[in-house]
């Protein structure tokens, strides 16, 4: 049978490979272990051949990449708990980075993105976001492809610019809320946000590999950085969720999972969470395991995770928590109510006594049924358990399957080129029109926008300009793989695909 030791008490521990779909938790206080469980986890999933998504917070789990060494401790803990096989040794990993400084550039465009998360990015308020979702209307509208944030830039621009004519066709603009959206665009550039917009844009299936020898491999995403901007880390991993969910096919329940995704500080997803979206993604962590992926929360307290996403984990290991405060008082007895009964524990009083390296551990068994809370010595990972050295981080990227594909910056023509061009055109003296032969009778087009005018000239409704610009422009944007109007959270957000 495909399974994971995570450990061993009274029993062994195992993660059972067919509910690895089945999602779960690891929880605890710093310092007490949960990087190694991870640890632990996402080798036994690269051993099943199921490969692997995780943010390294904190920059030790990029041990991952480098074989561990043994030592006394190592050795006595395998022995104890009965570890069958255990020798030191590397796992694949592929390094990403929103920065390209300690990975692969991880990159999207605008477009995918959607205007429902890039106003979370930008943390903007209600009457901000409203005009976030009037300018990528717009752009639908106008087919203006939106790729990287000089598009976006410049959309805002031309929104600003023609507020009246945009606030007669799709709602009241004003210039100040656009000013302000600009404002927040600029620190998100400033913080180094630019970078992850643009192509070549990620392609799901480069996350889904497995090495030559089929086991799958781990792709760490550097977030020591990245975790310092707490809206574009939850943003960007529940980007990349909702991407999962809405292209993966429906498979049902596999032997083993097709992707396990690891949400490391987990509770910066939920803070600040608006109701309607937080009700969304409780539905896509329901929905997502019959597409074939697992997902697993990584927090300090249990209560940091919604009840309703909660009592969706069925595979928990909960490491010790310190009830020093109220709140911590209340977040032991949640995690203690959480747990299948052990007549043999006190589960409130045993978590506040674990050990660095213990856990609580309760596992779905066959047929989908709980294991009773188990008091447990987490098994020790094969890989080193610390940071690696520059070095070895440059080893491991020059082997990548991938680096030639990701690593060079790609900047075709799009909205920004697109309004820059017209803006020009428009400055220019036009042509005079042609004078019609005597007796020809008028045609009376279509009377054009003031928008469309600016965008495509005077004559954009009148026959094969308009098709042609139409087609070339949707022929653009199914290149990149997406329709331009699909917004990256539309199943999410319960609206039409944008």
């Amino acid at each position: 049978m495909s399974d994971i030791l995570i450990g061993k008490g009274d029993q062994p521990a195992r993660l059972l490979g067919k509910y690895g779909n089945r999602h779960g938790l690891v929880a605890g206080a710093t310092g007490t272990g949960k990087s190694v469980t991870l640890m632990v986890m996402a080798e036994g999933f690269s051993r099943l051949g199921v490969p692997v998504f995780m943010a390294d917070v904190k920059g030790d789990i990029a041990g991952l990449a480098v074989a561990g060494v043994s030592n006394e401790k190592i050795a006595a803990r395998v022995q104890q708990i009965g570890v069958e096989g255990y020798t030191n040794e590397a796992s694949p990993v592929v390094f990403w980075d929103l920065y390209g400084k300690l990975g692969h550039p991880v990159r999207t465009t605008v477009s995918e993105v959607g205007p429902a998360l890039m106003s979370r990015m930008l943390e903007l308020n209600d009457t901000q976001s409203g005009v976030m979702d009037i300018a990528f209307k717009l752009a639908d509208d106008k087919g203006l492809l939106l790729l990287d944030l000089d598009d976006l830039r410049a959309l805002l621009g031309f929104v600003a610019e023609h507020r009246k004519d945009v606030s007669q066709e799709y709602g009241l603009v004003s210039a100040q809320t656009v000013a302000a959206i600009q404002r927040s665009l600029l620190r998100l550039e400033q913080d180094g946000g630019e970078q992850f917009f643009g192509e070549p844009a990620l392609q799901l299936a480069d996350l889904m590999r497995q090495d030559m020898s089929g086991r799958g491999v781990i792709n760490l995403l550097a977030a020591d950085q990245l975790i310092l901007r707490p809206r574009l880390y939850s943003s960007f991993l529940l980007w990349l969720l909702s991407e999962l969910f809405e292209t993966l096919p429906e498979v049902g329940d596999l032997e083993v999972p097709k992707l396990v995704f690891f949400f490391d500080e987990a509770h910066l997803l939920f803070d600040d969470c608006p109701p309607a979206l937080q009700q969304r993604v409780e539905q896509v962590v329901r929905l997502i395991r019959s597409k074939g992926v697992g997902v697993y929360f990584c927090s300090q307290n249990p209560d940091d995770i919604p009840d309703t996403v909660l009592g969706q984990l069925g595979n928990r290991v909960q490491h010790a928590l310190r009830a020093y405060t109220p709140r911590d008082q209340k977040a032991v007895r949640t995690a203690a109510e959480t747990f299948v009964q052990n007549p043999k524990l006190d589960v409130a009083k045993v978590i506040g006594e674990l050990g660095v390296g213990e856990a609580l551990v309760s596992m779905l068994l066959d047929k989908g049924i709980p294991m009773p809370v188990e008091r447990a010595l987490i098994a020790p990972p094969r890989c080193r358990m610390g940071a690696i050295t520059p070095e070895e981080r440059a080893a491991v990227r020059g082997r990548s399957p991938v680096g030639g594909k990701y690593d060079t910056a790609v900047n075709r023509e799009s909205a920004f080129e697109m309004l820059a061009q017209r803006a020009e055109q428009s400055a220019a003296p036009e042509a005079p029109a042609k004078t019609p032969s005597p007796g020809t009778p008028k045609a009376e087009p279509e009377k054009p926008s003031k928008l469309d005018e600016f965008l495509w000239g005077t004559k954009r409704r009148q026959g094969a300009v308009e098709t042609a610009a139409k087609s070339a422009t949707r022929t653009v944007a199914n290149g990149i793989g997406r329709q331009i109007l699909r917004g990256i959270l539309g199943s999410l957000l319960g609206g039409k695909k944008r």
